[in-house]
């Protein structure tokens, strides 16, 4: 079972790179920097080593060239192209850490610049997609088992271009939690996994589990009290997995079903500063993103851990039994 032996061998190389890991992150002083404007509670976390999302990085990668050698060999690389285009993004967000690591503040790259980046690399991934044959520029609609057939190309790209950068900083402004971006992700590859082998995609089985692998490795490390941070490397990389995988299998209306919670915390810091400016300073939350909300509220960091990432699980069952009719075994 090559999905068995992806997770094993993600899980252990970034268990084992992170015990080497952490150890050099402290050395360099690559401490994460608190944000001023945050819970104050949090302030305890500076200095925490950030960039940990390296770690899983090297054992997702290791796991899909090994697990999927064979499937290079016959030809099938889309796992490999899937994981590149993640790494794209985990690039994006290494020269952002770099850059706060190197100013000891926390702002890296410009806002305008991750977005062209970004936008750069979700128009190369789709024209991979569709060059290789596995996109097509119809859109099915989960639960309801229809397509809307036809749709032109340059809509879509647009269309694709918009949730991918979307889902990629979705993803980012989640992870400011410990554990909180890792553990709503891990029931997210899982589906993947179930997604993918229900529709005999034995490529992107192995990435998913992989990811799931890396990831759960990863949480030894990131669960309260954090050891390590993942930072921007991390998190962007998760996010262009998990909308490379949903557009690598044609499902691209999956991400706000399985990810309803990067969306609410997206949706949470747009109304805090919309309603911030139309009221004059007032404020729709307690603080936003929405995880802040509810620590000021009172909840604590493993609570949101255990309720977000349970959310998340219940949500990616009904993924599962939404989809699982377009291609029946």
């Amino acid at each position: 079972m090559t999905y068995i032996l992806s997770f094993i061998v993600a899980f252990g190389v970034t268990a084992i790179a992170g015990q080497i890991l952490i150890p050099i992150l402290r050395r360099l002083k690559a401490g994460q920097s608190i944000r001023e404007d945050g819970p104050t509670w949090h302030m305890s976390k500076q200095g925490t080593p950030t960039m940990g999302g390296l770690m899983f990085i090297l054992g997702i990668g290791i796991a899909v060239l090994t697990a999927g050698w064979g499937d290079l060999q016959r030809g099938l690389h889309n796992h490999l192209v899937v994981f590149l285009f993640a790494l794209v993004f985990g690039a994006i967000g290494f020269v952002d850490d770099f850059q706060k690591l190197r100013h000891h503040a926390n702002e890296g790259l410009t806002a305008p610049q991750k977005f062209f980046l970004q936008l750069a690399a979700a128009i190369v991934f789709v024209i991979l997609m569709r060059r290789d044959g596995y996109l097509t520029p119809d859109l099915y609609i989960p639960f309801l088992n229809v397509e809307i057939v036809g749709i032109p190309w340059i809509v879509y790209m647009v269309f694709a271009a918009f949730v991918m950068v979307g889902t990629v900083n979705a993803v980012n402004l989640t992870d400011g939690v410990d554990g909180l971006a890792t553990g709503v992700t891990i029931p997210v590859m899982l589906c993947y996994v179930a997604v993918s082998a229900w529709y005999g995609r034995t490529d992107l089985v192995i990435v998913s589990a992989a990811l799931a692998g890396g990831l759960s490795a990863f949480l030894i490390y990131n669960f309260h009290p954090a050891k390590v941070f993942m930072g921007d490397t991390g998190s962007l990389f998760l996010g262009g997995a998990v909308c490379g995988l949903a557009f690598a299998l044609d499902l691209p209306l999956m991400i706000p079903i399985v990810g309803l919670i990067y969306v609410l915390e997206v949706l949470s810091d747009i109304i805090q500063v919309v309603y911030f400016k139309k009221t004059g300073g007032k404020r729709f939350f307690r603080m936003a993103p929405l995880h802040h909300h509810l620590e000021m509220g009172g909840w604590s960091e493993t609570k949101l851990f255990c309720v977000f990432s349970g959310i998340t699980l219940v949500l990616c069952l009904l993924a599962f039994l939404g989809v699982m009719n377009r291609y029946p075994m």
